[in-house]
């Protein structure tokens, strides 16, 4: 059964476009905002026990960045919550390209992202 939420993130200077999809048990999420919607990065995360010892779910996660991208943080906090949340496999790819993008946007857009309850 294919289960799909989209999230809208209406910032001041740009939208976001969060879309997760349900493939088998696993998780495909895409992100695309600002003036050039791309694919900047991909990244995998897989559930496994924390490394403390304490019983919780933490994740491995693998990334694939394309050269000069910085879409990282952004595909890596969505693949990893879904990983935990769900106990699956998960996979997020897309990218954000704002001109000129000041320091403070980049707070405000990581900030909503990591806000976004998957």
């Amino acid at each position: 059964m294919m289960e799909e939420r989209e999230h809208i993130l209406t910032l001041g200077f740009a939208t976001v476009h969060v879309r997760m999809t349900r493939i088998g048990n696993d998780r495909l999420i895409t992100v695309e905002g600002g003036t050039k919607p791309h694919i900047g990065c991909v990244v995998m995360a897989v559930p496994r026990p924390s490394l403390t010892g304490a019983g919780t779910v933490s994740c491995t996660s693998s990334v694939l960045n394309v050269t000069g991208h910085k879409d990282e943080y952004l595909c890596r906090a969505l693949a990893e919550k879904a990983a935990v949340r769900y106990s699956c496999t998960a996979v997020c790819c897309g990218g954000v390209h704002l001109d000129h993008i000041t320091e403070d946007q980049i707070r405000q857009l990581t900030q909503a992202v990591e806000q976004i309850e998957l």
